[in-house]
């Protein structure tokens, strides 16, 4: 995501109260259960790339955030979040100096998706672990934000939505395997059901679906 150009540089408020909202709340911890049952312990240094207002950060246990937008990383850091102003492509941290990083609906929002996951790989110790939240594209869920995009919404209209499928070959071309998956929101985006667990793979019809890879060994 540029700095120059970040929808979310006047919408941190708004943007945060969603979460507090009757969907949101329900959307959130169906996402978070989701993300933990790849992560597991969070222990380590664990960054989360486009950390935002820090709630996924904070709620998984995640220390550290990088993201471009001033006024979400204040949020962030009200939480407890270290934050340091960054772009995914260009991440400012020393290589092999973590040991977990989480990218969740922030992929669909980067100029160069690619280069950041190969930022993600050099940040990354070789045992580290990366954790990609997506929105798929294609789904109901992903269909809908689309929608929402085409007619002009001040955040969504900077998404490019993508499936598991092309975040998969992201990752490989940049020297990750798929480890395992998860996904979450198999009912439509009118039929919320709150008792929903988080269920093993790729579902086709999920409107979250969390994808975690560890470092392919190669030569750099």
């Amino acid at each position: 995501m540029s700095t120059d150009h970040n929808p979310f540089d006047n919408v941190a408020g708004e943007y945060d109260a969603w979460f507090d909202s009757d969907d949101g709340r329900i959307i959130f911890a169906q996402e978070v259960a989701c993300l933990r049952e790849l992560m597991g312990p969070t222990t380590g240094r664990w960054l989360e790339v486009g950390v935002g207002t820090g709630r996924f950060a904070v709620a998984l246990g995640v220390g550290e955030g990088v993201d471009p937008a001033i006024s979400m990383r204040a949020l962030a850091e009200q939480r407890g979040v270290r934050t340091t102003e960054g772009v995914g492509e260009r991440l400012p941290y020393p290589t092999q100096s973590l040991d977990g990083v989480l990218i969740t609906t922030t992929l669909c929002f980067l100029n160069d998706p690619a280069q950041a996951i190969h930022e993600c790989r050099r940040v990354l110790k070789d045992t580290g672990r990366l954790v990609v939240g997506v929105i798929p594209a294609g789904s109901p869920w992903g269909r809908l934000y689309a929608r929402k995009a085409a007619e002009g919404h001040r955040i969504y209209s900077a998404a490019t939505f993508r499936t598991p499928d092309e975040v998969i070959s992201l990752a490989t071309n940049a020297g990750f395997g798929l480890l395992e998956a998860c996904s979450c929101l198999l009912t439509p985006p009118d039929t919320i059901n709150r008792a929903e667990r988080p269920h093993g793979g790729v579902v086709p019809v999920a409107g979250f679906v969390a994808l975690a890879f560890g470092k392919m060994q190669r030569d750099e």
